[in-house]
């Protein structure tokens, strides 16, 4: 009971959270920069995945999206948008706040401290924006690879496109290794000493795989690890839409 409690609050907050805090805005809307007004929403949307679950944070990915549009975009008042930077604006607080919330509703899954790191908010809302801006996802994978090596204080990182050699250690979904059938604690045994694959899907289509070269005596964090796999998923998704333009 006390977790749908939990979850019945977050839906609730999902709703009213983001147009009220657009609406405390409203007055600072000319001295305070949209990239601004969309962070503080993020954040928005971090909070209810934390708080309740992915449904919620995805609702409250839209709802601010909604509202970043009725009080932010020209025309001001109406939920119609007429300028291309606006278009882009909403798009991409509707990308980072439903990538972000996924992120969060792992971290409370796993119980572990929500990410709220500007500094991993800013590398997911970078990836996002690339990937929306560009038609060539070789660029989004390279973006990815060296975001990877610095989230993760990585020796090196590369990608491999469509292979499954081997069968090095695992970065999952959920930021634990694994190693063969067995679950490498790497926070109390540090990472292994070979490569790790982080595998990269695009609507459940497997299309690559990242290589991670650890650095000796660096153990990422759970919520490092996290984020590395959100970024990964762009990449993913950038894959599969080049794949779907393309007809494959």
């Amino acid at each position: 009971m006390r977790h749908l409690s939990a979850d019945h609050v977050a839906f609730l907050v999902a709703l009213v959270a983001p147009p009220a805090v657009a609406g405390v805005l409203v007055p600072f809307r000319d001295s305070l920069p949209n990239t601004s007004v969309a962070l503080v929403l993020v954040v928005i949307v971090v909070a209810v995945a934390a708080l309740g679950n992915r449904l919620a944070g995805a609702l409250a990915a839209i709802s601010a999206a909604v509202w970043f549009n009725f009080f932010f975009t020209q025309p001001y008042q109406r939920f119609t948008i007429t300028r291309p930077a606006d278009i882009q604006s909403a798009l991409l607080l509707l990308i980072v706040g439903l990538a972000v919330s996924q992120l969060a509703a792992r971290a409370r899954k796993l119980k572990v401290v929500t990410i709220t790191d500007a500094d991993y908010l800013a590398r997911i809302h970078d990836t996002a924006a690339l990937a929306q801006n560009t038609r060539a996802p070789g660029t989004v994978v390279d973006h990815v690879t060296a975001q990877l090596t610095e989230v993760l204080h990585l020796r090196g990182c590369r990608f491999e496109y469509g292979t499954l050699t081997g069968h090095p250690p695992r970065l999952e979904q959920d930021g634990s290794v694994t190693w063969g059938r067995r679950r490498w604690d790497a926070d109390r045994l540090g990472w292994p000493d070979t490569e790790v694959e982080l595998r990269t899907f695009g609507n459940g289509r497997f299309y690559g795989r990242f290589m991670l070269k650890p650095t000796p005596g660096r153990v990422p964090p759970l919520q490092a690890r996290l984020v590395a796999v959100t970024l990964a998923d762009q990449a993913g998704s950038a894959l599969d839409i080049a794949a779907s333009d393309s007809g494959g």
